[in-house]
């Protein structure tokens, strides 16, 4: 089953993160991805740009219309996500739960209901 694990952010926390703590902090992550890439349960991990680089595309008369900015006027915003393959949802909590910042901030998890292979 897949799963997707996602992480919120914003630019305060990020801002408020000491400089010289995301070496370690950017190693941490490094060691999760590999460990769980080589079990075969990691499928994807995915750092997303500051809220600031997002774009709104929509399609009027057929033709792409594009805003700036993210859809939601909230503080916190989709900070990155990691498509998991995991034989049960215990399995995918398991992992959600050692990513190196589940200790201060929640790892929101969600089953993936549908698959459309990008390779068909």
């Amino acid at each position: 089953m897949k799963y997707v694990a996602m992480i919120y952010g914003n630019q305060a926390k990020w801002d408020a993160f000491p400089a010289e703590a995301w070496p370690e902090a950017i190693a941490k992550q490094d060691a999760f991805n590999k460990k769980y890439r080589e079990s075969g349960e990691l499928i994807g991990a995915y750092g997303l740009a500051d809220a600031a680089a997002a774009q709104l595309v929509r399609r009027r008369e057929g033709l792409p219309v594009v805003t700036d900015g993210p859809y939601l006027e909230t503080k916190e915003y989709l900070a990155s996500f990691y498509l998991l393959d995991c034989e049960s949802l215990e399995r995918a909590q398991e992992i959600a739960a050692d990513m190196p910042f589940a200790d201060v901030e929640p790892v929101e998890l969600w089953p993936v209901l549908h698959d459309a292979a990008a390779d068909v």
